[in-house]
Formats: structure tokens, sequence, C-alpha cells
């Protein structure tokens, strides 16, 4: 049996409370590493090797009638490039550092497009920001890396 679901913004009506949504304050401060790290263009496709059938990462025609220029990358992949940036610039590679990484997704990553991630210490967290050079566009918001 194969289930699959797309999630389309704006559709609402999944029925239950939204949910928190506090933002998590950054440090007004310069951040303590800057990492920029390009997305290849034909990523989203990688993707459909390891199973993703979703068209939105593949189809411009429907990634257009979703409201989008052209296709999109994985929430999935912008997660974890910000995740592996914060993990190889502050923790020397060191994924066993990691306790916990949780974000919110705030804006669209185009394949090709390169990832800006900010990070600032702040006690056994990093606080983070990561978004799109080319669009000055956030990517991820309220991103928390907690060391173990």
């Amino acid at each position: 049996t194969t289930r699959s679901s797309i999630f389309a913004r704006g559709e609402g009506g999944f029925g239950g409370e939204r949910g928190p949504s506090a933002s998590i304050p950054l440090p007004d401060r310069d951040p303590d590493f800057d990492v920029t790290k390009p997305t290849l263009p034909q990523q989203a496709l990688l993707y459909r090797m390891c199973g993703d059938r979703n068209p939105l990462h593949s189809d411009p025609d429907f990634a257009g009638a979703a409201g989008f220029p052209a296709p999109i990358l994985h929430g999935l992949c912008t997660y974890g490039m910000v995740c592996k940036a914060v993990v190889d610039a502050v923790l020397e590679g060191e994924a066993a550092a990691v306790a916990g990484f949780r974000a919110r997704f705030a804006g669209v990553v185009f394949p090709g497009e390169t990832l800006r991630t900010r990070i600032w210490r702040s006690g056994n967290e990093l606080l983070i920001s990561a978004g799109v050079v080319e669009r000055d566009s956030p990517a991820l918001a309220d991103v928390v890396l907690t060391l173990a």
C-alpha cells in the first residue's frame, strides 16, 4: 500500500487549532558564524531517486499552478542543509554533539540558490537564521540547535 499527501500553502481546512507560533529573538549583535552554501540546480531532482514524486519539486507547470515561478526545493532538503552547515561550521562535523534541531519554514528555496546561515551561541543552544542570498528572503526561522 502506498499513500501520499500534498500540502498546499494557503489551503487550510485541516480542522485543528493552529498551535503556538512564538518567535525566537536573535541576539542584537553580529553572528558568531556566517556560512553560505549553494544548492545545486538539479538538487530537487535527486530526491526523486529516493522516491519523492511530488510534482511541486520537478514540474514547472504544477509549480506555476501552485503559485510558484518554478519548482521549489524540498523543505526537508533546506532543513538538512542548514543543520549540516551548522554542524560543520560550529561542531567540526560532529553530529553526535546535536541533541535537537528545530525550525519553522519561513519561505521557499529554488534549486540553484544559495543558503546563508547565520549562527549565534547562546548557552547550550545555537540560535540560527537561514535565508536565500539571491533574493534576500527567509528560508527557515526560529531555528534552534540544542547541544548534547
